[in-house]
């Protein structure tokens, strides 16, 4: 088994989504898939120009020329791909969303009735699953509604499946250097790896495993009390520089 994790946070390597996926991709690793980790930060991968060449001028394939046209042909030959992305404004990043705008080259422009719906004719035999990683700066799980519709939608059009959820509210806690929080921390990163070996060896993430990810670390007002005075810190810095980080 081939897995492609997708990473979109603008802090790349150093962000909490990362620190999701790569214990879950060490998890998967051990259940026997290969498993590799791209970084859209450090890729060139210019807005779609909504031009339609990649239907018409150059079927399946879009004249920029850019990173993209790589990354679209690993993902198709995954059979899972991992969407990993903070939580902006609501949504993906940024950078997630060019780059799922920019995937629209796997399907074909030709449309269907499917489900009491129109969708997009398959350009492909077959099409990796989805696996979405996400964690938001605010401790409630409910800050996950968008994407959760989001990326149902998503492979709906792309002619996949959504085979797990793994949403971290209060994802900052994953940095914290705090003794008391070790335990606890340790204990988050062992499900995570157990969530890998589950989603390669069942097919999929059980709603058990998908809930016990969902449960707090830390109650949600001593979350909200230590974010405030974490920036109260930062702030009180600031201000005694006299000017900007």
């Amino acid at each position: 088994m081939k897995i492609i994790c997708v990473n979109g946070s603008p802090r790349g390597r150093d962000s909490n989504s990362q620190r999701i996926a790569s214990e879950f991709l060490e998890g998967a690793r051990k259940a026997g898939a290969e498993a590799e980790t791209v970084f859209l930060v450090e890729k060139k991968i210019g807005n779609c120009k909504a031009c339609l060449s990649c239907w018409i001028k150059t079927p399946g394939k879009c004249i920029q020329k850019d990173d993209m046209a790589e990354l679209l042909e690993r993902v198709i030959k995954s059979d899972i791909v991992v969407f990993a992305t903070p939580v902006y404004a609501d949504n993906v990043t940024g950078i997630m969303k060019t780059f799922i705008d920019r995937m629209i080259p796997a399907v074909d422009p030709r449309v269907k009735r499917e489900k009491g719906e129109t969708v997009h004719v398959k350009r492909h035999d077959r099409y990796p699953k989805m696996v979405v990683i996400s964690n938001s700066g605010f401790p409630e799980q409910t800050h996950f509604q968008t994407l959760r519709l989001y990326f149902r939608r998503l492979s709906r059009n792309m002619h996949s499946e959504v085979i797990g959820e793994i949403y971290r509210g209060g994802g900052p806690i994953l940095q914290v250097k705090n003794p008391l929080l070790k335990p606890i921390i340790s204990s988050y990163m062992k499900l995570l790896r157990k969530a890998g070996k589950e989603v390669v060896r069942e097919g999929r993430l059980s709603e058990k495993t998908m809930e016990k990810l969902e449960k707090p670390l830390v109650p949600h007002d001593q979350f909200a009390e230590g974010m405030n005075q974490y920036f109260e810190k930062r702030l009180s810095q600031l201000s005694q520089k006299g000017g900007s980080d």
